[in-house]
């Protein structure tokens, strides 16, 4: 999926020039530029920063133009968007579900993949539980690294940061509500 086509459609289906973007989010027009370029790929925390300026979520981003259908209980592989970029898969589950109360992602990070240096914060809360791999979770100053079997719950407001720090793709089952990522 072209990140930079989407988010410039987006950008002026909002009426907005890239000037305009980059002043709401404290970045230079040039960033903007690029983005829309495909010349640079944004970290996770900084295409989620470029996008509470429109604003807009990273599912609807993503799935903005997809067909919604009906609500079904079931979401194979296959019709889970992929959320992410920079080596972070985010496999969201439940992509025509109507009028979605939260957002649970199956997560594949590569090794030495992380979120950005840029803390993420959103509203909400999220929780997870690593499923395979090495992650170090960074919650306001409390760092940990957590293996399979270990789990995180905390209130998105406080800043975050994900980072593989093992040798194989790590992989979380996270959720968060209300759906603002």
């Amino acid at each position: 999926m072209e990140i930079g086509q989407r988010l410039q459609t987006i950008r002026k289906a909002k009426g907005l020039s890239q000037r305009e973007l980059a002043k709401r989010v404290n970045v230079t027009n040039s960033t903007i530029s690029l983005i829309e370029q495909n010349k640079v790929s944004p970290s996770i925390s900084s295409l989620k920063k470029v996008l509470d300026g429109i604003p807009i979520s990273l599912a609807e981003f993503f799935t903005l133009d997809m067909e919604s259908g009906e609500d079904s209980a079931f979401y194979p592989a296959a019709q889970q968007p992929d959320l992410g970029s920079a080596g972070i898969h985010l496999h969201m589950v439940g992509k025509g579900r109507i009028a979605r109360q939260m957002c649970i992602l199956r997560e594949v990070m590569a090794p030495g993949s992380d979120t950005g240096a840029e803390m993420l914060r959103h509203d909400g809360e999220e929780a997870g539980v690593i499923v395979h791999g090495q992650v170090e979770i960074t919650v306001g100053e409390q760092v940990r690294v957590l293996g399979p079997g270990d789990g995180y719950y905390f209130e998105s407001r406080s800043p975050h940061r994900f980072r593989n720090v093992g040798s194989d793709d790590a992989v979380i089952v996270s959720a968060n509500t209300p759906p603002t990522f």
